[in-house]
């Protein structure tokens, strides 16, 4: 049975039946939204099926791109990626457009044409450098061309009970969101960090350093 979503159900275009597309394919389709798989390659729906509620099409026409209510491309080629996603926002005009690029150098073109993109190069890079020198951080997203993150932060010990806004900082670091025993809020002024808590941190790119010494206690600042 499919499950209810609690906004409105979208008709979704995936270009590419990888790993990626079959895996959103199931995802978006379990969570109510119509979703269609386009791929040239017959064999692609073989070894990588969408999900059962997915239709599967070669061609963007007869996928209905023209009633689509957003496009997502995730093939193998930053080309195929970016020509498609170009057509889909500028000729059929689709609400959301979103393109996957394994080149970063690339991230700045798709800017300049208004797709947002998801750079898995980029973001792998990311998570092998905070895990390897920043431990318990976690980037979620990358935003404005790479200059801000999005990152989930364990609350540590010592910071319990002390107000949210301990940790930010004017311009540079903002702690947008709360995730609390399953649920999640946006702090307000008298909001505390509680035990267990994970936060949801804005930031420019070169204050994780400064971040770091915020968790720290204070006798370890250097």
């Amino acid at each position: 049975m499919r499950a209810r979503v609690r906004f409105p159900a979208m008709r979704v275009l995936i270009m590419g039946c990888g790993r990626v597309g079959s895996e959103l394919s199931h995802a978006l389709g379990d969570a109510g939204h119509e979703v269609t798989v386009i791929d040239k390659r017959a064999e692609a729906f073989d070894r990588y099926p969408p999900g059962e509620h997915a239709r599967t099409i070669d061609v963007l026409e007869e996928a209905g791109i023209r009633e689509a209510d957003a496009f997502i491309a995730v093939s193998s080629g930053d080309n195929s990626n970016i020509v498609s996603a170009r057509v889909a926002l500028e000729h059929y005009h689709v609400p959301k457009v979103i393109a996957r690029i394994f080149d970063p150098r690339r991230a700045e073109i798709y800017e300049r044409l208004n797709i947002p993109t998801v750079a898995t190069t980029t973001w792998g890079v990311k998570q092998f450098q905070l895990m390897l020198l920043h431990t318990g951080k976690e980037v979620r997203e990358s935003l404005g061309g790479g200059e801000l993150l999005r990152v989930r932060v364990p609350v540590p010990s010592h910071l319990v009970g002390k107000p949210v806004s301990t940790l930010n900082v004017d311009g540079r670091i903002l702690v947008a969101g709360v995730s609390r025993g399953g649920k999640g809020f946006i702090p307000s002024i008298d909001s505390t960090l509680q035990e267990g808590d994970f936060l949801i941190v804005t930031m420019g790119k070169d204050y994780m350093d400064e971040l770091d010494a915020l968790l720290e206690p204070s006798g370890e600042h250097h």
